[in-house]
Formats: C-alpha cells, sequence, structure tokens
C-alpha cells in the first residue's frame, strides 16, 4: 500500500514535452517520446523507473537528454510502455516545422 501511494496522485500531473526535438539529435528524439509516451500512460518518472527496473535519476536524466541509454535500456523502456523499440527514435512526422 506504501508504494501504491508514494506512486499515486502524490507528485504534480505528467506534463506532455513543450516543443517537438530536433530531428537529427538521437538523444532528443529519444527524450521527446519517453516523456510522451510516460505521460499519455499517465505515470510519473518513478513509475516508469519501476516498471523497467531503473533508477528514476536514471529516467529524469535520459528525459532530459543528459545521459546516452543503451540499446537493453531502450527496450525495456519500451517494453514497459508498450511500444516497439524503433519508434522511440523516429523523428516525429512534423518535428522540421520547431526548428
Amino acid at each position: 500500500m506504501y508504494q501504491k501511494q508514494m506512486l499515486g496522485g502524490m507528485s504534480a500531473k505528467p506534463t506532455p514535452p513543450t516543443h517537438l526535438p530536433d530531428p537529427s539529435n538521437l538523444r532528443d528524439v529519444l527524450a521527446y517520446w519517453i516523456r510522451l509516451k510516460r505521460v499519455d500512460k499517465g505515470w510519473s518518472q518513478e513509475r516508469l523507473a519501476m516498471e523497467c527496473d531503473l533508477d528514476r535519476t536514471y529516467v529524469s536524466a535520459v528525459e532530459r537528454s543528459r545521459w546516452n541509454i543503451s540499446l537493453s535500456n531502450i527496450e525495456r523502456m519500451a517494453l514497459a510502455l508498450q511500444v516497439e523499440p524503433w519508434t522511440l527514435l523516429k523523428p516525429p512526422a512534423d518535428s522540421s516545422r520547431d526548428k
């Protein structure tokens, strides 16, 4: 029950990315999709980290394009988010408009 309360409504509601990523920067593209898919599920970073068996600070750093991420961790996040791993690396169709 404690874990459920910690992951519940105690933090602010997750918000989607505010701008599209640079399509030539794969870390930005990955960060965009991970945050968007996480928010679509209504999950906090803690929840995603728990689902992937990763540390929350790692998830946060990946979402901020601060750290490189291994292919195996991309796969873990994709599995938790219920998407194909390659979709997390594909630039959004209209990301060139945001430049």
